[in-house]
């Protein structure tokens, strides 16, 4: 396996921290000094995540130099579709990958981390050749705009890469966990309506609560979590540290992306963070990063990358690859 070009996209819309103090009791500093983040993109009513996906998506296929029709398979990772059947399919309409079979996965802010694994098996048995795996997320529709715990934090924005089977296997090593007990640290929850159908019939109408997280337990969670599972994707892929050119974590808080370098002892220029201005973007954090990264220069053939997501479920997991052919 091979990552042979990336793409990106995010609304047009932007809102900085000083706009945010309009809807709620906060302030720039405040959500600067606790977050890193100082603005974020946000989806207009009419923008639909499909669109946003595919925009990412057309550009990762130009990277790699590949058509749409080349595609066997498209790999949506979000938890946020336009259609709770899944999305997958709409983007591939939209591409005219006629040959392509689509489907989603869930996996929050691990779920491009979770889909690079996936995609990857398919390739290392045979099965496909040519993968586009897409991470994206439009959070705004789904955060209580009044609460300043959770409000300050999402953006919305899709991030993708091409996958290619290759004569030398790009992926090194990975690992993934999962740990449900802690599911209510983090969750955007079903929210049933009682409808009342007969005198002893009664269901839930369906409805889906607003973004719930306890922020100490998070933060508590990946400080510890991440450089555990960072080391045993080292471990797997028989590298130290010092052979990492790159860290580059799911985009969530600036104090975890810090807490987890200190923790690894991996120096402040070999981390990539672009979070102060798209906050924190879910599944499509890592790949708006990653695209964001190699258009400035910053990530070149051959160079190795560590990447790390963590979010709901609870679900975490590492990845280390090196990009280009």
């Amino acid at each position: 396996m091979a990552i042979t070009g990336s793409g990106s996209a995010v609304p047009a819309n932007l809102l900085d921290n000083q706009g945010l103090t309009k809807l709620v009791d906060t302030s720039d500093e405040w959500i600067t000094t606790r977050t890193g983040i100082r603005q974020r993109r946000l989806a207009d009513k009419s923008e639909s995540l499909a669109a946003l996906a595919t925009a990412a998506g057309r550009k990762a296929l130009a990277a790699s130099g590949i058509t749409a029709q080349d595609l066997d398979l498209i790999l949506l990772a979000t938890s946020t579709p336009d259609d709770l059947f899944g999305s997958a399919c709409q983007i591939q309409g939209e591409l005219r990958a006629s040959n392509a079979v689509a489907f989603d996965l869930t996996a929050a802010c691990s779920g491009f981390v979770f889909g690079l694994v996936t995609a990857s098996q398919y390739i290392r048995t045979g099965t496909y050749q040519n993968i586009l795996l897409i991470g994206a997320d439009i959070l705004s529709r789904w955060v209580d705009w009044q609460d300043r715990r959770t409000c300050v934090l999402f953006g919305d924005g899709a991030g993708s890469v091409v996958l290619q089977a290759n004569s030398c296997d790009r992926l090194l090593g990975f690992e993934l966990k999962s740990d449900g007990s802690q599911n209510n640290d983090l969750n955007l929850a079903y929210k049933p309506e009682s409808t009342a159908l007969s005198e002893s019939v009664n269901v839930g109408k369906g409805n889906f609560q607003p973004i719930t997280m306890n922020g100490k337990e998070v933060y508590r969670f990946a400080v510890q979590k991440v450089p555990e599972v960072i080391d045993k994707a080292l471990f797997r892929a028989n590298l130290s540290v010092d052979q990492i050119d790159w860290l580059l974590l799911h985009q969530a808080n600036q104090r975890i992306i810090d807490a987890v370098r200190s923790r690894l002892n991996i120096p402040e220029h070999k981390v990539i963070s672009n979070l102060a201005y798209y906050g924190n973007t879910s599944a499509a954090s890592i790949p708006l990063a990653l695209d964001e990264a190699v258009q400035q220069g910053k990530i070149k053939p051959g160079d190795v990358i560590v990447t790390s997501g963590f979010g709901a479920g609870l679900s975490w997991g590492a990845a280390i690859f090196q990009w280009g052919r």
